[in-house]
């Protein structure tokens, strides 16, 4: 059962860690390029802080974005203001979503994303949990998916598990950290056999979300399945 109420504490949490660690940094350290193909830490910083006004916008019921290329160029706006900038903008925004979070509504009502894909307003908070702690990560600043929390990090992997699952590029897959253990591709039965892939729960999280490559993961059944993008 989703408790929406955990999630918004959990993102406030996270979005304080995340604005300690981006306090350490400089206005130069902001333009370096972070993990993410592409992108500066300045993208990074600016897709959070949009990401948070745009899931407002979904909680209130307005479209998440404008348009797909309204979004990528607000990003793109942002990307190169100084860190003082940033920083502020991700505590006003930040406080905007926890301001619309905190406001009464019907939790159980369904909500529009992007692309049309629709869930329930009580996820919302856990979207922007994720958000929030992945890319902390991506900005490669000492924050590794070693370091997430562990609640999060198994409930980030029976969400991406589920996710691909029925995909029919990805074969039928169990995921296992070797006590806990997902479904995810196709259903077994079907199309080759089925592969187990093992690991950390870290390990597990970085290939299921495009962090890692696999490479320190146990195969048994055949290769490692190729993940599509989310």
């Amino acid at each position: 059962m989703i408790d929406h109420a955990h999630d918004l504490a959990s993102v406030r949490d996270a979005t304080e860690r995340l604005l300690t660690a981006v306090g350490t940094l400089d206005n130069a350290s902001v333009t370096e390029p972070s993990r993410l193909p592409g992108w500066s830490r300045g993208h990074v910083l600016a897709h959070l802080a949009r990401n948070a006004d745009a899931l407002v916008n979904v909680l209130e019921g307005r479209p998440m974005y404008a348009s797909g290329e309204a979004r990528d160029a607000d990003i793109e706006r942002d990307a190169p203001r100084a860190l003082d900038v940033q920083l502020a903008d991700l505590r006003e925004s930040a406080a905007r979503f926890r301001e619309a979070g905190d406001a009464p509504g019907d939790w159980s009502r369904t909500v529009e994303l992007r692309n049309g894909v629709t869930d329930s307003a009580s996820r919302v908070p856990f979207r922007r949990w994720v958000e929030v702690e992945l890319h902390h990560v991506d900005l490669g600043i000492g924050y590794e998916l070693e370091d997430l929390p562990e609640d999060f990090t198994e409930r980030e992997i029976d969400f991406l598990a589920d996710r691909f699952a029925g995909h029919p590029d990805v074969p039928a897959t169990r995921v296992t950290d070797g006590t806990r253990a997902w479904s995810t591709g196709r259903k077994p039965g079907g199309q080759g056999p089925e592969v187990t892939v093992t690991g950390s729960p870290a390990d597990l999280l970085g290939w299921l979300a495009g962090r890692r490559d696999g490479s320190a993961l146990t195969l048994a059944g055949g290769p490692l399945p190729a993940l599509p993008p989310l």
